[in-house]
């Protein structure tokens, strides 16, 4: 088996993380923070907006099953990636669209499915391609919310 991971960001990690765990050849998805500053971060500190960091789902998968390719529309269908730190009530820089790649190949498919997406809207795409660095797991209340509370969440 070929382990990889993703890691997104799409608004309210609740509903990224419900998305993906139901996605076949995903193996897990963990609720997280990435992309700031603030070290070991707290979810009353990512809210505040002064961290950096973006609510983000890291995602490990069998590439063997599951594509890199494929979880990139799972992700695009999963948001609005044309509206800049916002998904539906949530507002603010920690629910911005996000793809942070885990390698240089993640990176290249990543940019070629915005593109390709671009293409076949009108607004502008404003998701950020962004190289990962520390994805910081969320309190443990965090994980699995969607599943505990009967999948409902955020913008399900």
């Amino acid at each position: 088996m070929k382990t990889e991971e993703a890691i997104f960001a799409a608004g309210c990690f609740w509903s990224v993380e419900y998305i993906f765990s139901k996605t076949p050849g995903v193996m897990s998805a963990e609720s997280g923070y990435t992309g700031g500053s603030t070290r070991d971060p707290t979810y009353e500190q990512v809210c505040s907006g002064k961290t950096g960091h973006a609510e983000a789902v890291r995602v490990l998968f069998n590439a063997e099953k599951v594509s890199y390719r494929e979880l990139l529309r799972v992700f695009w269908k999963s948001h609005n990636p044309t509206t800049m730190n916002r998904q539906g009530p949530d507002v603010g820089t920690q629910y911005r669209s996000a793809i942070f790649y885990t390698s240089d190949k993640q990176k290249q498919e990543a940019l070629a499915s915005k593109e390709e997406l671009q293409r076949k809207l009108t607004s502008k795409v404003v998701t950020e391609i962004t190289k990962a660095s520390v994805f910081y797991k969320a309190e443990e209340y965090h994980q699995k919310y969607a599943e505990r509370h009967g999948g409902a969440a955020c913008h399900i």
